[in-house]
């Protein structure tokens, strides 16, 4: 299942008191990762999948901006690992909650794995 290959990518390569998960956590840290898919298909045996990865920060709109340019980094290198074929940004952008006044970035990836 792909989610668990991200989910532990982004557990070895991220600060440890940084939350990352499929679902919002009930005690939030000071930041943490959501992702989900949004999309996904085959082709020729060949699986496609987009993720959404919501990066939040109880600091400041900054530290969330750096969260997610942190992420974006470590998502770009998992075309190295033997299981995933491709990896390209779609978009990133700021997703600042106005409802709940929570700063968070989300980033758009497409994989082929």
């Amino acid at each position: 299942m792909i989610e668990i290959v991200i989910m532990d990518h982004l557990k070895i390569h991220l600060d440890s008191k940084i939350g990352v998960g499929l679902e919002r956590p009930t005690t939030t840290p000071d930041s943490f990762i959501i992702f989900e898919k949004t999309s996904s298909g085959e082709d020729n045996q060949i699986h496609s999948a987009t993720f959404a990865f919501q990066s939040y920060s109880k600091k400041s709109l900054y530290e969330a901006a750096k969260l997610n340019e942190d992420l974006k980094a470590i998502i770009k290198k998992m075309d190295e690992l033997p299981s995933i074929l491709s990896v390209k940004l779609n978009t990133d952008y700021n997703f600042t909650d106005t409802s709940t006044k929570e700063y968070r970035y989300q980033a758009v990836f497409d994989f082929k794995y």
